[in-house]
This record gives structure tokens, sequence and C-alpha cells, in this order.
């Protein structure tokens, strides 16, 4: 199994028709991925804790509405998608074996929407398992690195693991549809783009100091740090494909990678 990082943006994913990034999700099975995994873990930039902690949910996942102020229509969406008990004990057990000791499970959380609005897409018949895996925005892009590493194991299992964030997340600068990509996000998008398809992933995991507008493109780390995880678990010597680019409300990136050996 490749990895991938999926900028899921904006919730209006879910339902609005015209998204060049909606399109690419419903293509996801004919046009990027034809093979069924096993399971599917999802490390979402909506699930954050202290420690590295895992979803267990056993049976039908709960959807978490984790947003505020949009259309009714997408507060009606399901994705019961069933949990995957064993899928997050191995998961705390590579992390605990890999250094993570405080790695913990939680059998109550379901999929927030950074999970479940681009697998509704993806995956609608919602039959495949699934679990979520946290982040820790307290700490750093290595961080998050070296967990997907760990997790590389997961990849000979049948497991499908998913980044989902996005390439670009300042919601203060974003823009109405239409209106021009500002410079700083075009040149913070450009400069990853280059980054990971040379291979210069050490760059990535310090993209504070190596990117331009780092902190404008992520005054907050959470939706950048799936990606790291994602790159983590694709094992050494493995290549980086952009899969799909567009832009919504002129500063949210849609930038979406594969990263593996099948490309």
């Amino acid at each position: 199994m490749d990895t991938f990082f999926i900028s899921h943006g904006s919730p209006t994913l879910s339902i609005d028709e015209s998204m060049a990034a909606r399109r690419f999700l419903k293509s996801w099975r004919d046009e990027v991925f034809s093979e069924v995994p096993r399971a599917i873990l999802v490390i979402s930039g909506h699930w954050e804790t202290t420690e590295p902690t895992v979803a267990a949910a056993n049976g039908p996942n709960d959807t978490i509405y984790d947003f505020y102020g949009f259309p009714k229509p997408m507060y009606e969406l399901k994705y019961p998608a069933p949990g995957a008990p064993k899928l997050a004990e191995r998961v705390k057990s590579l992390l605990r074996k890999s250094g993570f000791t405080q790695t913990k499970t939680d059998e109550h959380r379901g999929l927030d929407h950074g999970a479940w609005v681009p697998l509704m897409l993806m995956y609608p018949e919602a039959d495949i398992p699934v679990c979520q895996l946290s982040l820790q925005p307290h700490r750093d892009g290595t961080h998050h690195y070296n967990v997907g590493k760990a997790l590389a194991p997961l990849r000979e299992e049948g497991v499908l693991i998913i980044g989902s964030g996005s390439a670009t997340h300042n919601l203060r600068e974003i823009d109405r549809d239409g209106a021009p990509v500002p410079g700083w996000a075009s040149d913070f998008d450009s400069w990853l783009r280059e980054a990971l398809l040379h291979g210069r992933y050490e760059d990535v995991n310090h993209y504070e100091e190596k990117a331009p507008y780092a902190k404008k493109a992520h005054p907050w780390p959470e939706h950048f740090y799936p990606l790291h995880v994602a790159l983590g678990a694709a094992g050494e010597g493995a290549k980086a494909e952009l899969i799909h680019h567009s832009w919504g409300n002129a500063a949210l990136s849609y930038a979406s990678y594969r990263f593996g050996t099948s490309q």
C-alpha cells in the first residue's frame, strides 16, 4: 500500500458539486487507487491530544459534526463505517514498540469531518473498517514523521494510511472563490511541491525554518502534520507524486500527494 496526504479543505466538500477537489475524490477508485484496503487509518487535522491516541470503536463509527454555521444538509450526512478495534490495537503496539510508550486508545470517539468528508466521496459504501489516530500539535514535524515511520508495517498488512489536512490552512486569510490566490499561499504551496517531488523530506520536517511564509500558510500546524505522518509511513526511499491540485476560497490549497514506489 502506498500512503496518501489529502487536502480536505472546507467541510462543504461534502455537498458542493462545483469543487474540483470533490470530483477528484469521487474518482478515487477509478483513477487513483483501485486496490481495496483491508482497513483505513486516518490521521486528521481535527483530532489533537497530548499523546498519540487511536480510536477503537467496536461497531459503526459515529459521525462527528465538528463545524458550525454550515448548511443544514451537512448535519444530516452519515458515514457509519465499521470501527477497527483490532487495527487500533496494532497501531498502539507499533507505536509503543517504537518508543511512543504513552500511546492510548479511545473506544468512544467517532470520525471527525477530516475523516468522513473525504471518505464518503472515496468509499461511499462505508463498508471498510476505519479508525483515526490523533495529532500532537505541541510537537514538531519530525515527531509526526517518526510516528509515521512506526506505522510503516501496516502497509504490508493491507491498511491504507491517509493523512487528511490542508496544504495551506489560514482561515483568517480566505476569500471568495474566484479571488486571486495570494502570493504567500502560492509561494508556500510551490515550495512544498518542489521539496516533496525532489525528495527534500528533511526540509519538509523543518518547514518552519525552510519554507517561505510558513507561519502565514499554517498559523497552527495541525492541518500540516498529517502530511508528515503519511510521508513517514511510506518508508525509506518512497517517492512523492502530486495527484491533485486546485484552490478554494482563494487561499486554501487542495494539493494532495501519493507516497510510495508504485507510481
